[in-house]
Parts: structure tokens; sequence; C-alpha cells
């Protein structure tokens, strides 16, 4: 019986990963998702977000008919606080595993974003988009902040990089956020060497520009392997609070630039 039950599990392995393989991101092309569908499109997981927050609207958009609304409630999606870290909630998309980052390849990412004019200005920690270093189940570097993350805190707007126990601020600014479309365009390279970038734009203005490791160690004692991946997520992602938060998000797209982090700065995916 465990003999069979054992060739049991070693086929799904073997038709998950056939299945897994036939798809991928091919060099040079992007993929899209302009939230022109009435049904989300497989470029989503959606394991750390209700069905109930999600709405495909027509009403506010950047472009098309469509956009996606998100809307967090309080202990949504709730996770208890680890290592001395408050509890948070979240409601966020995280691409699928067939898009998720290699180390050493360079990548483009565009996406919008509409904070409405009543967005909630409180202390409360937010992450509204952020790319992270895939950890193994269980391991010590599970509850590690994002490499690379969009940060919305007390009406400041932040670019923050955690590739260790400290966090950099890349890029801050007070100005008003709200009620307007905030283009975001990212160009990156996660890497553990100086071949590492990350290269940022709002509204096509750049706002970052960052050479050198871009990812945590790889060894034992992070708990990481080599080489790793990493995947982007975004959305709402906070402490706990009472207060509902809602986002509009619109024209993502995605590319492989390159297979050795050589990050082409004029490169051309967005609307």
């Amino acid at each position: 019986m465990k003999r069979f039950l054992f060739i049991i599990v070693m086929l799904i392995e073997v038709f998950l990963l056939s299945s897994c393989s036939r798809r991928k991101l091919a060099l040079g092309i992007p993929v899209r998702d302009g939230f022109e569908s009435p049904t989300m499109s497989d470029l989503w997981e959606t394991d750390k977000i209700l069905p109930s927050d999600i709405m495909l609207q027509g009403t506010i958009v950047r472009n098309g008919h469509g956009a996606l609304q998100i809307t967090l409630h309080t202990y949504d999606k709730f996770e208890a606080g680890r290592n001395g870290n408050k509890d948070s909630e979240r409601a966020e998309l995280t691409e699928a595993d067939w898009l998720i980052s290699q180390q050493g390849k360079s990548y483009a990412f565009t996406f919008s974003m509409f904070l409405p004019a009543d967005f909630p200005i409180v202390k409360t920690r937010l992450v509204i988009a952020q790319w992270k270093q895939e950890c193994p189940w269980c391991h010590v570097c599970d509850d590690n902040s994002p490499v690379l993350a969009v940060r919305y805190v007390a009406g400041i707007l932040y670019i923050t990089q955690n590739i260790s126990i400290h966090q950099t601020k890349l890029w801050q600014s007070n100005a008003e956020f709200r009620n307007r479309w905030l283009n975001f365009k990212f160009i990156t390279c996660f890497d553990t060497s100086s071949k590492g970038r990350i290269i940022g734009y709002l509204n096509d203005t750049l706002i970052v520009d960052v050479n050198g490791p871009t990812t945590y160690k790889e060894d034992n004692i992070t708990g990481y392997p080599a080489p790793s991946r990493f995947y982007f997520k975004m959305g709402l992602y906070r402490d706990t609070m009472l207060e509902p938060m809602t986002i509009f998000i619109d024209d993502y797209s995605k590319v492989l630039l390159d297979d050795n982090c050589q990050c082409d700065t004029n490169v051309s995916i967005g609307k």
C-alpha cells in the first residue's frame, strides 16, 4: 500500500512539473493585464486575498474600460505577528508561479495604482507592491521583509529595500498622491553580486537607480537557496487596523529583458 501511494505521489509531481514547464515568460515578449475581463486572469494567484475583496469595475480606470478594485477590511487574511512583529492583514494578488523572476535576469514591470481622495492617512505600516525573495517553507527567512517594496505610510510614499536586518529607504516623498493615477515602472535584476540593479520610475520620472547586491545572502544562516527566485505581489498589506482601505490597479505588464543583468533603461512596455 505504501509503495502504491508513493507511486501516485510521484506521478502527481511529474504531472505538475510538466504542466508548469509548458508555459514560461519568453524573452522580450510582455505579459499584460488591463483588468478588462469580467474574471481574473491566470496571471495571478489569489490565495492572499478574499474573493469578496476583489471587484473588476469600470468607474475608475486608467485605460480601456476596466480596472481592479481591492478593498481590505480588518482581519481579512489575518496573520499573527511573529518574532516580535505586529499582527497583519492583507488583500494581495501574487504573480503566478511561471512568472516568478529568476536570479541574475533582468525584468521590467509596469503597473498603475489609484488611491482615492479619502484614502486614510495613518501611521500604520502599509505595503502596496512588493518583491519577495522566495524562502523554503519553515526556514528562518520565512518572515523576512521584501527585498523591494512600495509603501504608503502617514501620507508619505516610499520605495524601500531590505537585504539585511536593516531597511534602506531608496526614495520617499510627502507630495499628495491621492486622487490620481500613480504609474510605476521598475527594472529589476535581483542578484547577490555587484551586477544587481534596481531602476524605478514614477510617472516617467526616475526616482530610484541602485547598483550592487539586491538580495539577501544565500547560505545556511539566512536560509535562502542559491540561486533564489523572486515573486511579485500588489494590493494592500498592512498591520491590523479597523478602518477599511481601497486601492485601484490598472495596466500591469512584465517582460523578461535579458539573462545577464544588462538592464535597458530605455525599454518601453507600458501603455
